[in-house]
Protein backbone atom coordinates (compact mmCIF):
# COMPACT_ATOMS: atom_id res chain seq x y z
CA UNK A 1 0.00 0.00 0.00
CA UNK A 2 1.38 3.39 -0.99
CA UNK A 3 0.73 6.23 1.44
CA UNK A 4 2.00 9.75 1.94
CA UNK A 5 1.53 10.78 5.56
CA UNK A 6 2.74 14.09 7.02
CA UNK A 7 4.06 14.21 9.64
CA UNK A 8 5.51 10.72 9.40
CA UNK A 9 4.43 8.36 12.15
CA UNK A 10 6.93 8.01 14.98
CA UNK A 11 6.21 5.00 17.26
CA UNK A 12 8.26 6.66 20.02
CA UNK A 13 6.04 9.72 20.00
CA UNK A 14 2.49 9.84 21.33
CA UNK A 15 0.14 12.82 21.37
CA UNK A 16 -2.94 13.42 23.47
CA UNK A 17 -6.04 13.57 21.29
CA UNK A 18 -9.70 14.48 21.51
CA UNK A 19 -10.27 11.99 18.70
CA UNK A 20 -11.88 9.22 20.79
CA UNK A 21 -14.34 11.72 22.29
CA UNK A 22 -15.19 13.21 18.87
CA UNK A 23 -15.59 9.75 17.29
CA UNK A 24 -17.86 8.58 20.13
CA UNK A 25 -19.93 11.79 19.86
CA UNK A 26 -20.44 11.19 16.10
CA UNK A 27 -21.58 7.61 16.67
CA UNK A 28 -23.88 8.68 19.53
CA UNK A 29 -25.62 11.66 17.94
CA UNK A 30 -25.31 11.45 14.14
CA UNK A 31 -26.56 9.28 11.30
CA UNK A 32 -25.34 8.29 7.86
CA UNK A 33 -25.87 10.78 5.06
CA UNK A 34 -27.12 10.26 1.47
CA UNK A 35 -26.70 6.69 0.27
CA UNK A 36 -27.82 3.16 1.07
CA UNK A 37 -27.53 3.75 4.84
CA UNK A 38 -29.29 7.12 4.88
CA UNK A 39 -30.64 7.85 8.36
CA UNK A 40 -29.04 4.79 10.01
CA UNK A 41 -26.91 5.45 13.14
CA UNK A 42 -23.37 6.52 12.22
CA UNK A 43 -20.62 3.94 12.65
CA UNK A 44 -16.96 4.63 11.99
CA UNK A 45 -14.64 2.14 10.34
CA UNK A 46 -11.11 1.80 11.71
CA UNK A 47 -9.60 4.07 9.04
CA UNK A 48 -12.05 6.90 9.70
CA UNK A 49 -11.60 6.63 13.43
CA UNK A 50 -7.83 6.72 13.01
CA UNK A 51 -8.03 9.86 10.87
CA UNK A 52 -10.22 11.59 13.45
CA UNK A 53 -7.73 10.68 16.18
CA UNK A 54 -4.96 12.34 14.16
CA UNK A 55 -7.02 15.41 13.24
CA UNK A 56 -7.80 16.15 16.89
CA UNK A 57 -4.34 15.75 18.43
CA UNK A 58 -3.41 18.47 20.95
CA UNK A 59 -0.23 19.60 22.66
CA UNK A 60 0.48 17.76 25.94
CA UNK A 61 0.14 19.25 29.44
CA UNK A 62 3.86 20.04 29.77
CA UNK A 63 3.93 22.07 26.53
CA UNK A 64 3.94 25.91 26.63
CA UNK A 65 0.85 25.70 24.40
CA UNK A 66 -0.78 22.79 26.21
CA UNK A 67 -4.20 21.86 24.87
CA UNK A 68 -4.00 23.75 21.60
CA UNK A 69 -4.58 21.86 18.36
CA UNK A 70 -1.51 20.25 16.87
CA UNK A 71 -2.68 20.81 13.29
CA UNK A 72 -4.02 24.07 11.92
CA UNK A 73 -4.44 22.64 8.40
CA UNK A 74 -5.26 19.14 7.17
CA UNK A 75 -5.62 17.45 3.80
CA UNK A 76 -7.12 14.02 3.18
CA UNK A 77 -6.78 12.36 -0.22
CA UNK A 78 -8.72 9.14 -0.77
CA UNK A 79 -10.08 7.38 -3.82
CA UNK A 80 -13.57 7.96 -5.15
CA UNK A 81 -16.35 6.18 -3.27
CA UNK A 82 -14.75 6.23 0.20
CA UNK A 83 -17.41 8.49 1.79
CA UNK A 84 -15.00 11.41 2.13
CA UNK A 85 -17.90 13.86 1.91
CA UNK A 86 -19.78 12.09 4.70
CA UNK A 87 -16.71 12.04 6.92
CA UNK A 88 -16.23 15.78 6.39
CA UNK A 89 -19.92 16.44 7.14
CA UNK A 90 -19.70 14.52 10.43
CA UNK A 91 -16.70 16.62 11.46
CA UNK A 92 -18.50 19.84 10.47
CA UNK A 93 -21.52 18.78 12.57
CA UNK A 94 -19.29 18.26 15.59
CA UNK A 95 -17.56 21.60 15.06
CA UNK A 96 -20.97 23.32 14.90
CA UNK A 97 -22.67 21.70 17.90
CA UNK A 98 -22.36 23.59 21.23
CA UNK A 99 -21.53 20.46 23.27
CA UNK A 100 -19.40 18.36 20.92
CA UNK A 101 -15.92 17.82 22.47
CA UNK A 102 -13.88 19.49 19.70
CA UNK A 103 -11.62 21.80 21.75
CA UNK A 104 -9.45 21.09 24.77
CA UNK A 105 -10.48 22.64 28.10
CA UNK A 106 -7.64 21.22 30.19
CA UNK A 107 -6.56 17.71 31.15
CA UNK A 108 -7.93 15.11 33.55
CA UNK A 109 -6.02 13.30 36.29
CA UNK A 110 -4.67 10.81 33.71
CA UNK A 111 -3.28 13.54 31.46
CA UNK A 112 -6.03 13.11 28.87
CA UNK A 113 -7.62 16.18 27.26
CA UNK A 114 -11.11 17.23 28.27
CA UNK A 115 -13.25 18.23 25.27
CA UNK A 116 -15.75 21.09 25.07
CA UNK A 117 -17.74 22.81 22.33
CA UNK A 118 -17.11 26.19 20.72
CA UNK A 119 -19.09 29.20 21.95
CA UNK A 120 -19.79 30.90 18.62
CA UNK A 121 -18.49 28.86 15.67
CA UNK A 122 -18.39 30.09 12.10
CA UNK A 123 -17.96 27.33 9.51
CA UNK A 124 -17.77 28.02 5.76
CA UNK A 125 -17.96 24.92 3.55
CA UNK A 126 -16.39 25.71 0.18
CA UNK A 127 -17.20 23.91 -3.08
CA UNK A 128 -16.52 24.66 -6.71
CA UNK A 129 -20.15 25.37 -7.52
CA UNK A 130 -23.10 27.12 -5.93
CA UNK A 131 -25.18 23.98 -6.50
CA UNK A 132 -24.71 22.52 -3.01
CA UNK A 133 -26.38 19.19 -3.82
CA UNK A 134 -26.30 16.08 -1.65
CA UNK A 135 -23.15 15.12 -3.54
CA UNK A 136 -21.29 17.87 -1.69
CA UNK A 137 -20.43 18.16 1.98
CA UNK A 138 -22.92 20.91 2.83
CA UNK A 139 -25.75 18.89 1.29
CA UNK A 140 -24.62 15.84 3.26
CA UNK A 141 -24.46 17.85 6.49
CA UNK A 142 -27.97 19.17 5.89
CA UNK A 143 -29.34 15.64 5.38
CA UNK A 144 -27.47 14.28 8.40
CA UNK A 145 -28.73 16.95 10.78
CA UNK A 146 -32.29 16.78 9.45
CA UNK A 147 -32.34 13.04 10.24
CA UNK A 148 -30.49 13.23 13.59
CA UNK A 149 -32.13 14.01 16.92
CA UNK A 150 -29.84 16.98 17.47
CA UNK A 151 -31.19 18.53 14.26
CA UNK A 152 -33.93 20.07 16.37
CA UNK A 153 -31.31 22.39 17.83
CA UNK A 154 -30.71 24.11 14.48
CA UNK A 155 -32.46 26.26 11.90
CA UNK A 156 -31.53 24.34 8.75
CA UNK A 157 -31.69 26.10 5.37
CA UNK A 158 -30.58 25.40 1.82
CA UNK A 159 -27.40 27.45 2.20
CA UNK A 160 -26.92 27.99 5.96
CA UNK A 161 -27.42 26.19 9.25
CA UNK A 162 -27.75 28.28 12.43
CA UNK A 163 -27.96 27.33 16.08
CA UNK A 164 -31.38 28.23 17.44
CA UNK A 165 -29.76 30.51 20.02
CA UNK A 166 -28.09 32.37 17.15
CA UNK A 167 -24.56 31.74 18.36
CA UNK A 168 -23.09 29.53 15.67
CA UNK A 169 -23.41 29.28 11.91
CA UNK A 170 -22.36 27.04 9.04
CA UNK A 171 -22.84 28.13 5.45
CA UNK A 172 -22.29 26.92 1.92
CA UNK A 173 -19.76 28.97 -0.03
CA UNK A 174 -18.94 28.87 -3.74
CA UNK A 175 -15.44 30.30 -3.44
CA UNK A 176 -16.02 34.08 -3.52
CA UNK A 177 -12.82 35.55 -2.06
CA UNK A 178 -14.09 39.05 -1.24
CA UNK A 179 -17.15 37.91 0.67
CA UNK A 180 -15.04 35.67 2.94
CA UNK A 181 -12.24 38.16 3.62
CA UNK A 182 -12.54 39.22 7.25
CA UNK A 183 -14.59 36.21 8.40
CA UNK A 184 -13.95 35.04 11.97
CA UNK A 185 -13.61 31.36 11.09
CA UNK A 186 -13.35 28.50 13.60
CA UNK A 187 -13.38 25.61 11.12
CA UNK A 188 -13.60 25.51 7.34
CA UNK A 189 -13.91 22.78 4.77
CA UNK A 190 -12.72 22.78 1.16
CA UNK A 191 -14.76 20.10 -0.57
CA UNK A 192 -13.33 18.29 -3.63
CA UNK A 193 -10.26 20.52 -3.59
CA UNK A 194 -8.98 18.92 -6.82
CA UNK A 195 -11.77 20.88 -8.54
CA UNK A 196 -10.82 24.18 -6.89
CA UNK A 197 -8.62 25.62 -9.61
CA UNK A 198 -8.31 28.88 -11.46
CA UNK A 199 -7.36 32.21 -9.95
CA UNK A 200 -10.76 32.91 -8.44
CA UNK A 201 -10.87 29.76 -6.33
CA UNK A 202 -7.18 29.54 -5.44
CA UNK A 203 -7.34 33.18 -4.34
CA UNK A 204 -10.37 32.35 -2.20
CA UNK A 205 -8.42 29.51 -0.61
CA UNK A 206 -5.51 31.79 0.27
CA UNK A 207 -7.78 34.50 1.69
CA UNK A 208 -9.64 32.00 3.83
CA UNK A 209 -6.49 30.37 5.21
CA UNK A 210 -5.59 33.75 6.68
CA UNK A 211 -8.94 33.98 8.47
CA UNK A 212 -8.22 30.95 10.66
CA UNK A 213 -5.77 32.80 12.91
CA UNK A 214 -8.12 35.71 13.73
CA UNK A 215 -9.72 34.00 16.74
CA UNK A 216 -6.88 32.64 18.84
CA UNK A 217 -9.12 31.27 21.60
CA UNK A 218 -11.26 29.29 19.16
CA UNK A 219 -8.15 27.52 17.82
CA UNK A 220 -9.51 27.31 14.26
CA UNK A 221 -8.43 24.91 11.54
CA UNK A 222 -8.89 23.98 7.88
CA UNK A 223 -9.75 20.63 6.30
CA UNK A 224 -9.38 19.83 2.59
CA UNK A 225 -10.81 16.61 1.13
CA UNK A 226 -9.98 15.36 -2.35
CA UNK A 227 -9.16 12.59 -4.74
CA UNK A 228 -5.86 12.71 -6.59
CA UNK A 229 -5.60 15.91 -8.68
CA UNK A 230 -4.62 16.07 -12.31
CA UNK A 231 -0.97 17.13 -12.53
CA UNK A 232 -0.27 20.67 -13.63
CA UNK A 233 -3.78 22.07 -13.21
CA UNK A 234 -2.76 24.29 -10.31
CA UNK A 235 -5.63 23.14 -8.09
CA UNK A 236 -5.78 23.66 -4.34
CA UNK A 237 -5.38 19.88 -3.94
CA UNK A 238 -2.25 19.79 -6.09
CA UNK A 239 -0.66 22.69 -4.20
CA UNK A 240 -1.37 21.05 -0.83
CA UNK A 241 -0.06 17.69 -2.09
CA UNK A 242 3.15 19.30 -3.37
CA UNK A 243 3.55 21.13 -0.05
CA UNK A 244 3.17 17.86 1.85
CA UNK A 245 5.75 16.14 -0.37
CA UNK A 246 8.24 18.94 0.27
CA UNK A 247 7.78 18.44 4.01
CA UNK A 248 8.09 14.66 3.69
CA UNK A 249 11.35 15.05 1.73
CA UNK A 250 12.81 17.52 4.21
CA UNK A 251 12.62 20.53 1.91
CA UNK A 252 10.27 22.40 4.26
CA UNK A 253 9.43 22.33 7.95
CA UNK A 254 5.81 22.65 9.02
CA UNK A 255 4.43 21.36 12.30
CA UNK A 256 0.92 22.65 11.54
CA UNK A 257 0.04 20.42 8.55
CA UNK A 258 -1.51 16.95 8.67
CA UNK A 259 -1.76 15.23 5.30
CA UNK A 260 -2.95 11.73 4.48
CA UNK A 261 -2.95 10.23 0.98
CA UNK A 262 -3.49 6.59 0.01
CA UNK A 263 -3.16 5.15 -3.50
CA UNK A 264 -2.40 1.94 -5.35
CA UNK A 265 1.34 1.42 -5.38
CA UNK A 266 3.33 2.00 -8.55
CA UNK A 267 3.95 -1.75 -8.78
CA UNK A 268 0.61 -2.10 -10.57
CA UNK A 269 1.32 -0.99 -14.13
CA UNK A 270 -2.04 -1.09 -15.83
CA UNK A 271 -0.92 -0.23 -19.37
CA UNK A 272 -3.54 2.44 -19.91
CA UNK A 273 -3.08 2.64 -23.66
CA UNK A 274 -3.40 -1.09 -24.31
CA UNK A 275 -5.93 -3.85 -23.87
CA UNK A 276 -6.04 -5.09 -20.30
CA UNK A 277 -4.45 -8.52 -19.98
CA UNK A 278 -4.45 -9.00 -16.21
CA UNK A 279 -7.75 -8.00 -14.64
CA UNK A 280 -6.64 -9.41 -11.30
CA UNK A 281 -4.03 -6.66 -11.05
CA UNK A 282 -6.79 -4.09 -11.39
CA UNK A 283 -8.70 -5.74 -8.55
CA UNK A 284 -5.62 -5.80 -6.31
CA UNK A 285 -4.82 -2.17 -7.14
CA UNK A 286 -8.35 -1.00 -6.28
CA UNK A 287 -8.27 -2.90 -2.97
CA UNK A 288 -4.88 -1.43 -2.15
CA UNK A 289 -6.06 2.10 -2.92
CA UNK A 290 -9.10 1.49 -0.72
CA UNK A 291 -7.45 0.08 2.38
CA UNK A 292 -8.82 -3.00 4.13
CA UNK A 293 -11.53 -1.18 6.10
CA UNK A 294 -13.06 0.54 3.07
CA UNK A 295 -12.54 -2.43 0.73
CA UNK A 296 -14.65 -4.53 3.08
CA UNK A 297 -17.81 -2.59 2.20
CA UNK A 298 -16.93 -1.43 -1.32
CA UNK A 299 -18.29 -2.92 -4.55
CA UNK A 300 -14.90 -4.02 -5.85
CA UNK A 301 -16.47 -6.15 -8.60
CA UNK A 302 -18.44 -3.13 -9.83
CA UNK A 303 -15.34 -0.94 -9.91
CA UNK A 304 -13.37 -3.56 -11.85
CA UNK A 305 -16.33 -3.81 -14.23
CA UNK A 306 -15.91 -0.12 -15.03
CA UNK A 307 -12.34 -0.83 -16.12
CA UNK A 308 -13.60 -3.57 -18.42
CA UNK A 309 -16.08 -1.20 -20.11
CA UNK A 310 -14.56 -0.08 -23.47
CA UNK A 311 -16.07 3.39 -23.02
CA UNK A 312 -14.23 3.99 -19.75
CA UNK A 313 -11.56 6.69 -19.83
CA UNK A 314 -8.66 4.67 -18.43
CA UNK A 315 -6.66 7.67 -17.20
CA UNK A 316 -9.72 9.00 -15.35
CA UNK A 317 -10.28 5.53 -13.86
CA UNK A 318 -6.73 5.40 -12.57
CA UNK A 319 -6.95 8.87 -11.03
CA UNK A 320 -10.27 8.47 -9.21
CA UNK A 321 -10.32 4.76 -8.33
CA UNK A 322 -6.60 4.15 -7.73
CA UNK A 323 -6.07 7.71 -6.45
CA UNK A 324 -2.97 8.35 -8.53
CA UNK A 325 -1.99 11.67 -10.03
CA UNK A 326 -2.52 10.86 -13.70
CA UNK A 327 -2.50 12.88 -16.88
CA UNK A 328 -6.05 13.38 -18.14
CA UNK A 329 -6.60 11.88 -21.58
CA UNK A 330 -8.03 15.21 -22.79
CA UNK A 331 -4.98 17.22 -21.73
CA UNK A 332 -2.70 18.27 -24.58
CA UNK A 333 0.57 18.15 -22.68
CA UNK A 334 2.11 15.42 -20.54
CA UNK A 335 2.66 17.62 -17.51
CA UNK A 336 4.83 15.10 -15.69
CA UNK A 337 7.20 15.21 -18.64
CA UNK A 338 7.01 19.01 -18.76
CA UNK A 339 7.97 19.20 -15.09
CA UNK A 340 10.97 16.94 -15.76
CA UNK A 341 12.18 19.35 -18.44
CA UNK A 342 12.32 22.41 -16.23
CA UNK A 343 15.92 23.57 -16.39
CA UNK A 344 16.79 24.96 -12.96
CA UNK A 345 20.18 26.12 -14.21
CA UNK A 346 18.55 28.24 -16.89
CA UNK A 347 15.80 29.83 -14.83
CA UNK A 348 16.63 33.21 -16.27
CA UNK A 349 16.17 35.38 -19.31
CA UNK A 350 18.74 34.74 -22.05
CA UNK A 351 21.67 37.08 -22.38
CA UNK A 352 21.41 40.23 -24.42
CA UNK A 353 21.57 39.68 -28.23
CA UNK A 354 20.91 35.95 -27.88
CA UNK A 355 19.12 34.77 -31.05
CA UNK A 356 15.56 33.79 -30.19
CA UNK A 357 12.15 33.10 -31.71
CA UNK A 358 8.95 34.62 -30.34
CA UNK A 359 5.36 33.40 -30.11
CA UNK A 360 2.44 35.72 -29.33
CA UNK A 361 -1.18 34.87 -28.57
CA UNK A 362 -3.85 36.84 -26.84
CA UNK A 363 -7.16 38.53 -26.38
CA UNK A 364 -8.14 42.04 -25.31
CA UNK A 365 -10.83 41.80 -22.62
CA UNK A 366 -12.06 38.40 -21.44
CA UNK A 367 -8.94 36.28 -21.68
CA UNK A 368 -5.20 36.79 -21.39
CA UNK A 369 -2.28 37.71 -23.62
CA UNK A 370 1.18 36.19 -23.49
CA UNK A 371 4.60 36.19 -25.13
CA UNK A 372 6.97 33.21 -25.06
CA UNK A 373 10.54 33.21 -26.32
CA UNK A 374 12.67 30.26 -27.44
CA UNK A 375 16.45 30.23 -27.77
CA UNK A 376 17.26 29.21 -31.34
CA UNK A 377 20.31 27.16 -30.43
CA UNK A 378 19.16 25.37 -27.28
CA UNK A 379 15.36 25.08 -27.48
CA UNK A 380 15.05 26.76 -24.06
CA UNK A 381 11.61 28.37 -23.70
CA UNK A 382 11.03 31.28 -21.35
CA UNK A 383 8.14 33.55 -20.47
CA UNK A 384 8.63 37.13 -21.63
CA UNK A 385 5.33 38.58 -20.40
CA UNK A 386 1.73 37.72 -19.61
CA UNK A 387 -1.39 39.75 -18.84
CA UNK A 388 -4.34 37.88 -17.28
CA UNK A 389 -7.83 39.09 -16.54
CA UNK A 390 -8.35 39.39 -12.76
CA UNK A 391 -10.40 36.72 -11.03
CA UNK A 392 -14.18 36.99 -11.12
CA UNK A 393 -15.54 38.84 -8.12
CA UNK A 394 -12.57 41.19 -7.76
CA UNK A 395 -12.95 44.93 -8.18
CA UNK A 396 -11.02 45.16 -11.45
CA UNK A 397 -12.49 42.17 -13.32
CA UNK A 398 -15.39 43.90 -15.10
CA UNK A 399 -13.42 46.91 -16.31
CA UNK A 400 -10.20 45.10 -17.17
CA UNK A 401 -8.58 45.20 -20.61
CA UNK A 402 -5.16 44.08 -21.73
CA UNK A 403 -2.92 47.17 -21.43
CA UNK A 404 -1.96 47.62 -25.08
CA UNK A 405 0.89 50.03 -24.34
CA UNK A 406 2.50 47.46 -22.02
CA UNK A 407 2.26 44.78 -24.71
CA UNK A 408 3.84 47.14 -27.22
CA UNK A 409 6.63 47.92 -24.76
CA UNK A 410 7.28 44.20 -24.20
CA UNK A 411 7.54 43.57 -27.94
CA UNK A 412 9.84 46.58 -28.39
CA UNK A 413 12.01 45.34 -25.52
CA UNK A 414 12.23 41.85 -27.00
CA UNK A 415 13.43 43.06 -30.40
CA UNK A 416 15.86 45.54 -28.82
CA UNK A 417 17.25 43.23 -26.14
CA UNK A 418 17.57 39.96 -28.05
CA UNK A 419 18.23 39.03 -31.66
CA UNK A 420 14.69 38.07 -32.69
CA UNK A 421 15.18 35.86 -35.74
CA UNK A 422 11.52 35.09 -36.33
CA UNK A 423 8.31 36.02 -34.50
CA UNK A 424 4.92 34.36 -35.04
CA UNK A 425 1.84 36.37 -34.04
CA UNK A 426 -1.76 35.21 -33.95
CA UNK A 427 -3.26 38.52 -35.15
CA UNK A 428 -6.82 37.94 -33.89
CA UNK A 429 -7.78 41.09 -31.90
CA UNK A 430 -4.29 42.50 -32.61
CA UNK A 431 -4.27 43.17 -36.38
CA UNK A 432 -3.42 46.86 -36.08
CA UNK A 433 -0.49 46.28 -33.73
CA UNK A 434 0.82 43.29 -35.70
CA UNK A 435 0.72 45.33 -38.90
CA UNK A 436 2.73 48.05 -37.16
CA UNK A 437 5.28 45.52 -35.93
CA UNK A 438 5.50 44.04 -39.42
CA UNK A 439 6.20 47.50 -40.78
CA UNK A 440 9.07 47.86 -38.33
CA UNK A 441 10.53 44.33 -38.66
CA UNK A 442 9.14 43.13 -42.03
CA UNK A 443 11.25 40.00 -42.49
CA UNK A 444 10.86 38.75 -38.96
CA UNK A 445 7.23 39.37 -37.96
CA UNK A 446 4.86 36.80 -39.46
CA UNK A 447 1.12 36.35 -38.99
CA UNK A 448 0.25 32.82 -37.92
CA UNK A 449 -3.48 32.18 -37.91
CA UNK A 450 -4.27 29.61 -35.22
CA UNK A 451 -7.76 29.28 -36.74
CA UNK A 452 -6.24 27.35 -39.67
CA UNK A 453 -6.95 24.05 -37.98
CA UNK A 454 -5.05 21.57 -40.12
CA UNK A 455 -1.90 23.66 -40.06
CA UNK A 456 -2.29 24.21 -36.33
CA UNK A 457 -2.79 20.51 -35.64
CA UNK A 458 0.51 19.58 -37.29
CA UNK A 459 2.23 22.46 -35.49
CA UNK A 460 1.02 21.11 -32.15
CA UNK A 461 2.18 17.59 -33.02
CA UNK A 462 5.64 18.94 -33.75
CA UNK A 463 5.68 20.84 -30.45
CA UNK A 464 4.59 17.75 -28.50
CA UNK A 465 7.34 15.72 -30.12
CA UNK A 466 9.89 18.28 -28.92
CA UNK A 467 8.73 17.72 -25.33
CA UNK A 468 8.73 13.94 -25.74
CA UNK A 469 12.32 13.91 -27.02
CA UNK A 470 13.56 16.54 -24.58
CA UNK A 471 14.56 18.94 -27.33
CA UNK A 472 12.39 21.57 -25.63
CA UNK A 473 12.96 22.67 -22.04
CA UNK A 474 11.77 25.66 -20.06
CA UNK A 475 12.22 28.17 -17.24
CA UNK A 476 9.54 26.81 -14.91
CA UNK A 477 7.29 29.85 -15.10
CA UNK A 478 4.21 29.14 -12.96
CA UNK A 479 1.88 30.87 -15.43
CA UNK A 480 3.35 29.01 -18.41
CA UNK A 481 2.93 25.66 -16.65
CA UNK A 482 -0.62 26.50 -15.59
CA UNK A 483 -1.67 27.47 -19.12
CA UNK A 484 -0.13 24.29 -20.52
CA UNK A 485 -1.98 22.16 -17.99
CA UNK A 486 -5.24 23.90 -18.92
CA UNK A 487 -4.93 23.11 -22.63
CA UNK A 488 -7.39 20.50 -23.91
CA UNK A 489 -7.68 18.49 -27.13
CA UNK A 490 -10.38 19.29 -29.62
CA UNK A 491 -10.52 16.47 -32.18
CA UNK A 492 -10.73 17.27 -35.89
CA UNK A 493 -12.28 15.26 -38.70
CA UNK A 494 -8.82 15.07 -40.22
CA UNK A 495 -6.22 12.33 -40.05
CA UNK A 496 -2.45 12.38 -40.41
CA UNK A 497 -0.49 10.13 -42.79
CA UNK A 498 -0.69 7.24 -40.28
CA UNK A 499 -4.48 7.50 -39.98
CA UNK A 500 -4.37 9.04 -36.50
CA UNK A 501 -7.00 11.66 -35.71
CA UNK A 502 -5.54 15.15 -35.39
CA UNK A 503 -6.47 17.65 -32.70
CA UNK A 504 -6.07 21.33 -31.99
CA UNK A 505 -5.60 23.10 -28.69
CA UNK A 506 -8.61 24.58 -26.95
CA UNK A 507 -9.88 25.66 -23.55
CA UNK A 508 -11.84 23.32 -21.30
CA UNK A 509 -14.99 25.10 -22.47
CA UNK A 510 -15.81 28.26 -24.36
CA UNK A 511 -16.46 30.24 -21.19
CA UNK A 512 -13.79 28.64 -19.02
CA UNK A 513 -11.71 30.97 -16.86
CA UNK A 514 -8.74 28.60 -17.23
CA UNK A 515 -6.35 30.28 -19.66
CA UNK A 516 -4.22 28.63 -22.37
CA UNK A 517 -2.72 31.66 -24.15
CA UNK A 518 0.85 31.03 -22.98
CA UNK A 519 0.59 27.41 -24.16
CA UNK A 520 -0.45 28.68 -27.58
CA UNK A 521 2.33 31.27 -27.53
CA UNK A 522 4.82 28.53 -26.66
CA UNK A 523 3.58 26.47 -29.61
CA UNK A 524 3.99 29.42 -32.01
CA UNK A 525 7.40 30.25 -30.59
CA UNK A 526 8.55 26.68 -31.19
CA UNK A 527 7.20 26.73 -34.75
CA UNK A 528 9.04 30.02 -35.36
CA UNK A 529 12.26 28.46 -34.05
CA UNK A 530 11.97 25.40 -36.33
CA UNK A 531 11.25 27.56 -39.37
CA UNK A 532 14.17 29.82 -38.50
CA UNK A 533 16.46 26.78 -38.36
CA UNK A 534 15.06 25.57 -41.70
CA UNK A 535 15.96 28.96 -43.14
CA UNK A 536 19.56 28.52 -42.03
CA UNK A 537 19.63 30.04 -38.56
CA UNK A 538 22.01 27.30 -37.39
CA UNK A 539 25.25 26.74 -39.31
CA UNK A 540 28.47 25.07 -38.34
CA UNK A 541 31.22 27.70 -38.38
CA UNK A 542 34.53 28.38 -36.72
CA UNK A 543 37.77 26.45 -36.54
CA UNK A 544 36.77 24.01 -33.81
CA UNK A 545 35.40 20.76 -35.29
CA UNK A 546 31.73 20.26 -34.68
CA UNK A 547 31.24 23.63 -33.02
CA UNK A 548 27.68 24.92 -33.57
CA UNK A 549 27.04 28.65 -33.62
CA UNK A 550 23.88 30.60 -34.25
CA UNK A 551 23.87 32.43 -37.54
CA UNK A 552 21.16 34.99 -38.25
CA UNK A 553 22.15 36.37 -41.62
Amino acid sequence: MAELVVPQYDPQETWPTLGPQVADWIETFLVFGPGDLLGEPATLDADTRGLIYSLYEVYPPYSPIAGRRRFRRAGISLRKGTAKTEKAAWIAAAELHPEAPVRCDGFDAHGQPVGVGITDPYIPMVAVTEDQSEELAYGALKEILERSEIGEEFDIGLERIIRLNGRGKCEAVAGQPDSRDGARTTFQLFDESHRLRGRKLTTAHQVMLQNIVKRKDSNGWTLEITTAPQPGEGSVAEATWNYAEEIAHGKRKDSDLFFFHRQASDGYQLELDRELTNEEDVRKAVIEASGDAIAAWSDIDGIVGLWRDPQTDRSYFERVWLNRKVQASAQVFDMQRIYELQDQRLKRLPNRKTPIAIGFDGSRVNDSTGIIGTEIETGYQFQIAVWERPAEGTDDADEWEVPVHEVEEAIEFSFDHWKVVKAYFDPYYWDQQVDAWYGKWPKRVIKFYTSQHRKMAFTIQSYLNAWRTGEAHHDGSAEFLRHMANARKSKLKIEDDQGESLFIMTKESRYSVLKIDLAMAGTLSWAARLDAISDGALRKVGSRPGRTTVYTG
